[in-house]
C-alpha cells in the first residue's frame, strides 16, 4: 500500500474594517517594506522585483526566537495583485523551509468610510508543525489587523 501521507492544513480568517480608501490600503499592502512590522515577525525585505506587472516578487526575512535563540528566516514571496470592479486583491503564496506553505489572500472593498478587509491564510504543513505554524500564523493574522488599522487611520483621502 504504503500511499502518500497527506499534509495536514489549516485555513485561517479574519474580517476587519480599515478607515481607508481601498486604493490606499491596497497601495500598502503591495509595497513590500510595508510588511516590516506589519507582519510581527518580518525584520526586512530585500530584492524586490516589480519587472512583470500586476506581480512583485521579494525575500521576506522572518525573525523567530525559540528558548532565547533568535533564527531569521529568509522567505521567497510573490504578491499578485487583482482589480475587480468593485473589489482589489492581493494574493500570494510563501514556502518556508520545513515544508511550511502559506498561501494568502487580502479582499478590500469599500465598507462605510473605508475598507472591508477579507484576509485568508491557507497553511500546509508537515503534522510535527502545523499546529505550531498554525499558531504563529493566527497570531501575526490578528495582530496584523491592529496593525493596519492603526496605520491606515486617519490617511483616507476621501472627501467630507
Amino acid at each position: 500500500m504504503g500511499g502518500e501521507t497527506e499534509v495536514p492544513t489549516r485555513v485561517l480568517t479574519n474580517t476587519f474594517h480599515v478607515d481607508a480608501a481601498p486604493e490606499e490600503v491596497f497601495e500598502h499592502l503591495t509595497t513590500p517594506e510595508s510588511y516590516i512590522g506589519l507582519s510581527p515577525l518580518v525584520v526586512a525585505v530585500r530584492d524586490v522585483d516589480r519587472s512583470e506587472p500586476g506581480v512583485v516578487r521579494y525575500t521576506s526575512i522572518e525573525r523567530f526566537r525559540f528558548l532565547g535563540l533568535k533564527y531569521d528566516n529568509p522567505i521567497a514571496v510573490t504578491l499578485l495583485t487583482e482589480r475587480l470592479a468593485e473589489k482589489l486583491s492581493v494574493r500570494g503564496q510563501v514556502d518556508s523551509p520545513g515544508g511550511v506553505r502559506m498561501g494568502y489572500r487580502f479582499d478590500l472593498s469599500p465598507e462605510a468610510d473605508g475598507t472591508r478587509v477579507d484576509d485568508r491564510l491557507d497553511l500546509s504543513a508537515p503534522w510535527l508543525v502545523v499546529g505550531f505554524a498554525a499558531g504563529q500564523a493566527r497570531k501575526v493574522q490578528l495582530a496584523r489587523a491592529r496593525i493596519l488599522a492603526d496605520r491606515m487611520a486617519g490617511r483616507s483621502t476621501r472627501g467630507s
